[in-house]
């Protein structure tokens, strides 16, 4: 191939990819994070979703991102997936985390009851830094594969879901049971939050443009 067309085809392919950044910019970012004691399968429901694929060996996460297109209810858009660590040597740096989230997918073992338990405090933890008590969040019970070292019952885990007015979903990162349900559903949660912040928003300003308008009519006689 002669070099004339070789430069056509490197402005080519650079045109097509930044064409593709600019398009992948403009699609809807719904911003996830995954929070969860260690070893609960975080980092293994994550990479089962991105990549499908299921990573046996466990290691301690500090904090990976993720970032893909998908179609949700034939819409695209992107999706970006926080995986935060689950020891408590990063316990600190959590606020930060959390104050970047749009969604939360809570995640612990049916078989550690431990885990369980841990939720309770990362739920409060969630709350008081976004300061939302309607904030998207998902209780998840991971390793449903593993039924015969269950610790945690299904009833008990659907009885902190339902305090909460949030929903349980019992997931397989091996098996990939459940697995991308429990992002997608996470996503409407995100994307019918926005519309209706988006709503309220509206009306506070439509409420001080009104009131703005009424004050430049009053008349001091």
């Amino acid at each position: 191939m002669c070099p004339a067309c070789l430069v056509q085809l490197d402005l080519s392919t650079a045109i097509m990819a930044v064409n593709k950044a600019k398009g992948q910019s403009s699609l809807a970012l719904h911003k996830v994070i995954m929070v969860g004691s260690g070893g609960v399968g975080k980092s293994a429901l994550t990479l089962q979703f991105m990549y499908d694929e299921f990573v046996e060996d466990y290691e301690p996460t500090k904090a990976d991102s993720y970032r893909k297109p998908v179609v949700l209810d034939g819409e695209e858009v992107q999706i970006d997936i926080l995986d935060t660590a689950g020891q408590e040597d990063y316990a600190a740096i959590r606020d930060n985390y959390f104050r970047s989230g749009e969604g939360f997918l809570c995640v612990f073992s049916i078989t550690e009851q431990e885990s369980f338990s841990a939720t309770g405090e990362l739920r409060e933890q969630i709350l008081r830094v976004k300061e939302d008590e309607n904030i998207p969040f998902l209780l998840v019970g991971n390793k449903s594969d593993l039924e015969e070292k269950r610790q945690v019952s299904v009833d008990e885990a659907h009885n902190r879901a339902g305090q909460w007015g949030v929903s349980y979903v019992e997931t397989s990162a091996k098996t990939r049971a459940n697995v991308d349900k429990v992002f997608f559903d996470l996503m409407r949660e995100i994307r019918a939050r926005k519309m209706e912040l988006n709503k309220e928003n509206g009306k506070k300003k439509k409420n001080k443009s009104l009131g703005k308008r009424i004050r430049e009519r009053c008349m001091i006689l």
